[in-house]
């Protein structure tokens, strides 16, 4: 088989190539990625030299190049991870999430539909659930989509789509929705690794209201074989939701993360509280688990001390993702179009 990865220098793109690669020995990666700030090739710096991955610069929205990737290389299979992700900065510029996040999977699907892909998977959020209360039961595939931000509504827009071309042009696809991911190299702008270098460096720890706002954390490697599973076994037109079992709340998370460091809850500042807060998000996994076998085998405790282990062991990775440097040598390098 031969993978498209769109995103791949992402967070969970990045991790799914490399988990990928040693889970099916047979495939070959080729990765598409625009190279924003998120994206970084030190995530992806270990297999740089694997004969089965290839990384290509350029823009989900360019269709033309799209239609030659697939032509060019034999796609078999479509893994979209490419999207705008965070919810502030939808907030503050939404025009983005919406080209990236729309218009992208538009493209991608009529290039995978106009070369008879056999199978495209679109990676989703349960932010496009919307919000539960306290004592609501978790999302199941089946709940309403009610979004509540520029980028759940784009992400909600952009699943739409791909039930619209499995409907209408029966385009083989499969939507994955999950929970909030946790692990390595996720770019220092999301509340795990901003916190863990906000501590280390004694700066104050901002939490959006009183910090009672719920999130279900999984780590990054059980999406991934979620993933996996779902790309392989999922039967077509499928919705299939991913979660970690492990609801948290923010204020709780950010002093579990003051524990583990070592350091005082005087660091913690209370801020304004975001625009349209969600307040709580809670996956059901039983169909996952019943029709695709999955189920998360990270503890939390377990695998937030690794994680913690991580970004205090790869102060570089840190230090070069958040300078920007990268990104200016990589696009006069490869020239992302």
């Amino acid at each position: 088989m031969n993978f498209l990865i769109t995103g791949g220098l992402g967070f969970i793109g990045s991790n799914f190539i490399k988990f990928l690669l040693k889970e099916d020995t047979n495939a070959d990666i080729f990765n598409l990625d625009s190279m924003t700030y998120a994206g970084n090739h030190e995530n992806l710096k270990d297999i740089e030299n694997n004969p089965r991955y290839h990384f290509i610069a350029g823009n989900i929205c360019n269709f033309e190049l799209v239609d030659f990737i697939l032509k060019k290389f034999k796609i078999t299979h479509i893994i979209n991870f490419a999207a705008e992700s965070h919810v502030d900065r939808s907030i503050s510029n939404p025009d983005i999430f919406i080209e990236t996040n729309i218009k992208g999977t538009l493209t991608l699907l009529n290039a995978a539909k106009k070369n008879k892909i056999e199978r495209y998977l679109q990676v989703s959020t349960d932010e496009v659930y919307g919000s539960l209360s306290f004592t609501d039961p978790e999302f199941t595939e089946d709940n309403p989509l009610r979004p509540r931000s520029p980028y759940s509504s784009s992400k909600t827009s952009a699943d739409l789509l791909v039930l619209a071309y499995y409907h209408t042009y029966h385009l083989p696809v499969i939507i994955t929705r999950c929970s909030n991911n946790y692990g390595p190299y996720q770019f220092p702008e999301k509340l795990i690794p901003l916190m863990i270098r906000n501590i280390q460096l004694d700066k104050p720890l901002p939490v959006y209201g009183d910090g009672s706002n719920i999130r279900d954390w999984i780590h990054v490697l059980d999406h991934c074989q979620g993933i996996y599973d779902a790309i392989l076994k999922g039967e077509i037109g499928e919705i299939y939701n991913f979660g970690g079992n492990a609801e948290v709340s923010n204020i709780d998370m950010v002093k579990f993360l003051l524990k583990e460091l070592r350091k005082g809850e005087d660091l913690i500042t209370f801020v304004r509280d975001r625009p349209g807060h969600d307040l709580r998000y809670a996956m059901n996994i039983s169909k996952a688990t019943r029709e695709l076998n999955w189920k998360p085998k990270y503890e939390f405790d377990h695998g937030m001390k690794e994680t913690i282990k991580w970004y205090l062991e790869n102060q570089e990775w840190v230090d070069n993702v958040t300078s920007g440097a990268y990104l200016d040598y990589y696009k006069n390098q490869y020239g992302a179009t």
